[in-house]
């Protein structure tokens, strides 16, 4: 047999065949040459079913739902555990958002005045106002409760003619098993009544215990509010600890535009329909005042209940007559209220939707009765100044000593800021240490 020889190609550099391997000269290395085999049919490959885009998104959409969903029931289980010592700690942070500016503005305006007397001032005045606004409030209800009682009387015996001579037209003895029935269910709703009645107001320990907490962490906020704050930034990242100064700041500051224009709000709201409720000639004038005043600092809610109450004393003790007058006075003063007063006092820095007012009031009542109510709405200004500025770029740049948090204009960065009072020292080594 004849061995089987290099065959050189007819060009300088060509590959050699030898056997059967393919010497490629200028890469220096052998292959092996391609069998010459017929191509035989290729299997189609496997489709893979993947998931339509539509159900990955309403996925992914889902499961993140859930996770959020699941993160605030926690939040709102142990905010209601706790809910004993975070009451009185948020209302001492909204005392301190009214009387802080005082107490600073004191202590900087009288250079001799020392920071802790200026506190101990400011407070001892405000518990005072408080108390002076409760005192005539009860003594007023007390003293007209008589009149109150002998209008209620007469009243229900016109209710009684009129059902049974007015278009009902019941007889005597309809109308004594109708009132048979509202009595015996008042009888046996009574002690569930009184039972939620208790739980809702606590005993008398606990009320002086959240008092002395809430009296407490008002002094601290008001005296070392800064060291306070620099202490909780300090577990901030650093790369982004200006910008949540920056976030707190404003959003302190929206909660002190937002106390100082309810209280202008709610005050002049008692005022004038205490005034126009003396001249319907409806008793317990002062008390009904008061309830509007209070009613104030729950939006939406607290007018239609304090409207409500007196409505139904002006039923009482004058008729459908000065009932409607009534209803035509509160309208009156909600106009007023919600076109010039609020325009006026609040301005565009602190701003919320009508459903952000409402919705955040509802879940307060739900979670935490009356107290989760009265709290919603300064909650919700908070935390909606803050993310504002959180996600508003050109607070990325702002150094955060420019922004004074007394001062309700640092709300919104197009209402400028006043650093004439600088509250937050920048340097602190330590909370409750004070240079």
């Amino acid at each position: 047999m004849t061995p089987v020889t290099a065959q050189r190609g007819s060009e300088p550099g060509a590959p050699e065949v030898v056997g059967d391997r393919l010497t490629d000269p200028a890469a220096g290395r052998a292959t092996t040459a391609a069998p010459d085999v017929a191509p035989g049919p290729v299997k189609p490959a496997r489709q893979r079913w993947t998931i339509p885009h539509g159900l990955d998104v309403a996925a992914g959409l889902a499961w993140r739902v859930v996770l959020i969903a699941a993160a605030v029931a926690c939040l709102i289980y142990v905010a209601s555990t706790l809910s004993v010592v975070l009451i009185p700690v948020v209302l001492a942070l909204i005392l301190a958002s009214l009387l802080a500016p005082e107490a600073h503005l004191m202590s900087s305006r009288i250079r001799w005045l020392p920071h802790a007397v200026a506190t101990a001032i400011v407070i001892i005045a405000g518990l005072a106002v408080v108390g002076g606004v409760f005192t005539g409030v009860v003594y007023a209800f007390i003293s007209g409760l008589p009149e109150l009682t002998s209008a209620f009387t007469g009243s229900l015996a016109e209710i009684q003619n009129w059902v049974r001579t007015g278009p009902l037209g019941l007889n005597n003895q309809q109308f004594a098993q109708l009132g048979d029935q509202i009595l015996s269910s008042i009888q046996q709703s009574q002690a569930t009544i009184a039972a939620s009645a208790l739980g809702a107001v606590g005993t008398v320990g606990e009320l002086f215990t959240e008092g002395l907490l809430a009296l407490f962490t008002l002094i601290f906020l008001i005296h070392d509010g800064g060291l306070i704050w620099r202490f909780l930034l300090r577990g901030v990242p650093r790369a982004v600890r200006n910008r949540a100064d920056v976030a707190g700041r404003r959003a302190f500051a929206s909660l002190v535009g937002y106390t100082r224009a309810i209280i202008v709000v709610a005050f002049i709201d008692a005022v004038t329909a205490g005034i126009g409720l003396w001249l319907i000639g409806v008793p317990l004038a002062v008390p009904l005042a008061a309830l509007i005043f209070f009613g104030a600092f729950v939006p939406t809610l607290g007018a239609v209940v304090s409207g409500a109450v007196a409505a139904l004393v002006a039923l009482v003790s004058g008729g459908i007559t000065d009932a409607l007058l009534v209803v035509l006075l509160l309208l009156a003063v909600q106009n007023l209220e919600g076109y010039i007063l609020q325009p006026l006092f609040l301005g565009k820095s602190i701003k919320l939707h009508p459903l952000a007012v409402v919705l955040p009031i509802a879940c307060g009542l739900v979670v935490a009765g009356i107290p989760g109510a009265l709290l919603a709405v300064p909650l919700v200004t908070v935390i909606d100044n803050g993310v504002r500025s959180l996600t508003r770029r050109s607070d990325a740049d702002v150094d955060p000593a420019t922004v004074n948090p007394l001062d309700p204009r640092s709300a919104r960065p197009e209402f400028g800021a006043d650093p004439a009072v600088n509250v937050v020292p920048e340097e602190e080594p330590a909370l409750g240490s004070r240079s």
